[in-house]
């Protein structure tokens, strides 16, 4: 009996309960050391997948806007290569449509696109004295509608703010809407008066001719200066008309 309990006070002896607290600190210190790693690759999974959200926004923006590009230049191609583009504009349809865009109000056409008036464009040189009108969509059908009633906005900022503010227009080639801005040239001034009746004048300093299918000139990368940039066809209808300003 004494030799069993011997053998018991042998057992548990100091250096085995050292051994014990060691083996336990080494069982706890692993087990922490696993929820760590647990833990960081459940964060980098979390990580991962919230990049891959933010690509997959990103991919979604830019498949977005290239939609929206490809769209504008649909619209460009078709509004201005039809064939009212060539013909006189009826003059009691001109006196109708310049007395709805001198509402600043919203206004609904005959076949039932509504737009407002945004600013108006003035360009002393040839003429030019006309509101810009906006619509509620991008379609083709609206966009054709609304030229035929006054200058349009065509892509970019609100007008005199920074960025490159698009206007399109048709050339009837009867001196009415854009039909004298192929005429224009450097040094030109374009002045535009926005909803708060605030006056800015743009000098031209580029005019050039495009493929209907090219619309780098609507890029907004104008180094944070304020620039209108025209849009009309040629007399031929084949190529488009760039004139650009810069804010003075």
């Amino acid at each position: 009996m004494n030799q069993i309990l011997v053998t018991k006070k042998l057992y548990i002896t100091p250096e085995l309960k050292k051994k014990k607290k060691a083996y336990k600190a080494y069982f706890f210190l692993s087990v922490f050391l696993i929820c760590i790693l647990i833990s960081v690759y459940i964060y980098a999974e979390y990580d991962r997948n919230k990049s891959e959200e933010a690509s997959a926004s990103l991919l979604e923006d830019f498949n977005q806007e290239n939609a929206e590009l490809a769209n504008k230049k649909n619209i460009l191609v078709a509004v201005l290569d039809g064939t009212d583009e060539g013909t006189n504009s009826d003059s009691t349809t001109t006196q109708k449509n310049q007395s709805a865009i001198n509402k600043n109000k919203k206004v609904k056409t005959d076949n039932g696109y509504t737009y407002s008036t945004i600013a108006s464009i003035n360009i002393p040189k040839i003429n030019v004295n006309y509101s810009i009108i906006d619509g509620e969509t991008d379609s083709v059908e609206e966009t054709d509608a609304l030229l035929k009633i006054s200058p349009t906005k065509f892509w970019g900022p609100d007008p005199n703010t920074v960025g490159n503010f698009c206007v399109v227009g048709h050339n009837y080639r009867n001196s009415k809407f854009f039909s004298k801005v192929p005429n224009l040239e450097n040094g030109d001034i374009i002045e535009i008066t926005d909803s708060n009746n605030k006056t800015l004048r743009y000098s031209v300093y580029s005019k050039y001719e495009v493929d209907p299918n090219d619309i780098s000139c609507i890029d907004q990368n104008t180094n944070g200066k304020k620039e209108v940039t025209l849009i009309t066809c040629t007399n031929d209808s084949k190529l488009r008309v760039i004139v650009k300003a810069r804010a003075l």
